[in-house]
């Protein structure tokens, strides 16, 4: 009979699984590069827009966005992908490594990566005129549930994606997703609501109530729409995932 330790992900091997991909991540440059940099570059905007508190938060949501898409998102994706087509999956999963160890050790990486970078958001928009955020709980639940909705999201498009260099094409409905959420405030009320269900307009949300706090009332009465809309995609993601995950190549 099992045990609940038996059922538990061995952390040791996670660990060790991992820091290969860690390895592998730093001796990409290019990747390595997108996944630090690109993220922070458009707090830059915070100089311009750091009096307007709105504003403010939006150019911070672009930065964590970023932070989502690259590390978690698409370098997982490509990983997943490439590890498939290489058989690398395949040998794995014939010794000890259970299928939940393997995908923890390839998203750790860059989920890793995400949350740090949001971390260093803080400090580094406060030094360029925003306030401090008013629910850092908030953000930090909003941050986390991002981090699995995207890593589910790309073990579920690597399914479908034939190659690494498709991945540029299958990753487009995804990236859709999470950036129509910078056009809520832009467009009139009936096409804003659509977007709100959207996960990037979830995100936009939440960025601003945990940044901002709610203009009356409690912050989490009002966050509780945008997390319910964040959980339902990341137990739709997650659904998808599980039943289209495949380790080997297409024969």
């Amino acid at each position: 009979m099992s045990t609940t330790r038996d059922l538990l992900p061995d952390t040791r091997r996670v660990g060790g699984l991992a820091a290969a991909n860690t390895r592998l991540l730093v001796r990409n440059r290019l990747t390595l590069t997108y996944a630090l940099l690109l993220p922070l570059l458009p707090l830059g905007l915070l100089l311009i827009t750091a009096e307007d508190p709105t504003a403010g938060t939006s150019t911070i949501g672009t930065a964590l966005l970023l932070a989502y898409l690259f590390p978690v998102f698409y370098n997982l994706l490509s990983v997943v992908v490439t590890r498939r087509d290489e058989l690398v999956l395949k040998r794995l999963r014939t010794g000890e490594a259970r299928d939940v160890e393997l995908v923890l050790a390839m998203s750790l990486p860059g989920v890793v990566v995400a949350v740090v970078l949001a971390v260093l958001v803080v400090p580094v928009a406060v030094a360029l005129g925003m306030p401090l955020p008013q629910d850092p709980l908030l953000y930090a639940v909003m941050v986390l549930l991002a981090c699995v909705m995207f890593v589910a999201f790309a073990l579920w498009t690597a399914a479908w994606t034939a190659s690494a260099e498709a991945a540029q094409l299958t990753s487009a409905p995804v990236l859709l997703l999470a950036t129509a959420g910078a056009f809520v405030m832009m467009l009139p009320g009936p096409l804003a609501e659509v977007l709100s269900r959207t996960p990037g307009g979830a995100l936009d949300s939440l960025v601003r109530l945990s940044w901002l706090g709610a203009g009356t009332g409690s912050t989490w009465g009002e966050a509780a729409q945008p997390l319910l809309v964040l959980l339902a995609w990341t137990v739709l993601a997650l659904a998808l995932a599980r039943r289209s995950m495949r380790w080997e190549p297409r024969t």
